[in-house]
């Protein structure tokens, strides 16, 4: 699932060398991906209203469900 988070966010930002996700696992087993990109990729990742950002959680949620685990998607700064 990181490996995909990192893979899309690559294919969308203009500087793909400063990609970046961190993985976390909560005590309830829910694994949080949070995602950073360059200061100025954050409107691409985030996309007009929010849609990119959505589009990308759905799928990694996708992905999750096939390994029957709980993921949350974080874009941090």
């Amino acid at each position: 699932m990181r490996e995909l988070l990192e893979y899309l966010a690559q294919q969308l930002v203009d500087r793909p060398d400063e990609v970046a996700v961190e993985e976390f696992t909560e005590d309830d087993g829910t694994v949080v991906l949070e995602l950073s990109v360059a200061d100025d990729d954050y409107g691409k990742v985030i996309g007009r209203g929010g849609r990119t950002a959505k589009a990308m959680r759905a799928v990694v949620k996708a992905a999750a469900v096939k390994e029957n685990r709980r993921v949350l998607v974080d874009i941090v700064d």
